[in-house]
């Protein structure tokens, strides 16, 4: 039996799960490593139950799948709480993306999302806004939500050399500068100077 097409998906998805773990915002959705993976694990589990028992390979085929469904389930379930917390620009954001520009979310998490966005509103009705003067009566969800910090600092490490990154000042009396990023150096960066970069592949959050 061989196993040596899960380590390559394991090192995208691994990628995938480090920036979506360190990323304040929800990333671009990446169905196609989550499906790959998942068969990848099926075809894999359907092998070893045709393995020789007692096979020391077959242990240690099953602890790495077991590594494999740790990182695959943590990064679902990073990404499941910040829908959960940051709905409503979410839905916003997509509601506003353009043609041919990368979604946030698949479609599974697009449907939970406007679910989820439908029970808060019913909720709130319910529960609080239907006791309230007329005028008060409708919340602005988009307002009342907090949006995802893109001014706080993430750890990363540069793939590729960058030129000519423009960093924003820490103070009004200060002034925007220009920096370089060298393959293999390790910054703390605000997110939203860097989040292209993310995006692009040419930096990995730590």
């Amino acid at each position: 039996m061989r196993y040596h097409f899960i380590p390559i998906r394991l090192a995208e998805t691994k990628k995938a799960w480090m920036n979506e773990k360190f990323a304040p915002d929800l990333l671009e959705s990446k169905p196609e490593i989550v499906e790959c993976v998942m068969e990848q694990l099926d075809h894999m589990e359907e092998n070893l139950r045709r393995a020789k028992k007692g096979d020391l390979k077959v242990s240690i085929h099953r602890m790495e799948m077991e590594r494999i469904r740790y990182v695959l389930s943590s990064y679902l379930r990073c990404r499941l709480m910040k829908i959960e917390k940051f709905f409503p620009h979410i839905l916003e954001k997509e509601k506003t993306r353009h043609e041919g520009e990368p979604s946030s979310l698949s479609p599974e998490e697009f449907a939970f999302a406007k679910e989820y966005m439908a029970n808060t509103e019913t909720y709130l009705k319910n529960v609080a806004l239907r006791h309230m003067p007329p005028n008060l009566q409708k919340v602005d969800l988009l307002r009342s939500v907090p949006k995802p910090d893109l001014d706080s600092y993430v750890f990363l490490r540069v793939k590729e050399r960058q030129e000519n990154i423009m960093v924003e000042p820490e103070t009004d009396e200060q002034r925007d500068y220009v920096i370089d990023l060298e393959e293999g150096s390790q910054h703390l960066i605000r997110y939203k100077t860097i989040a292209p970069l993310v995006a692009s592949g040419a930096v990995q959050l730590i």
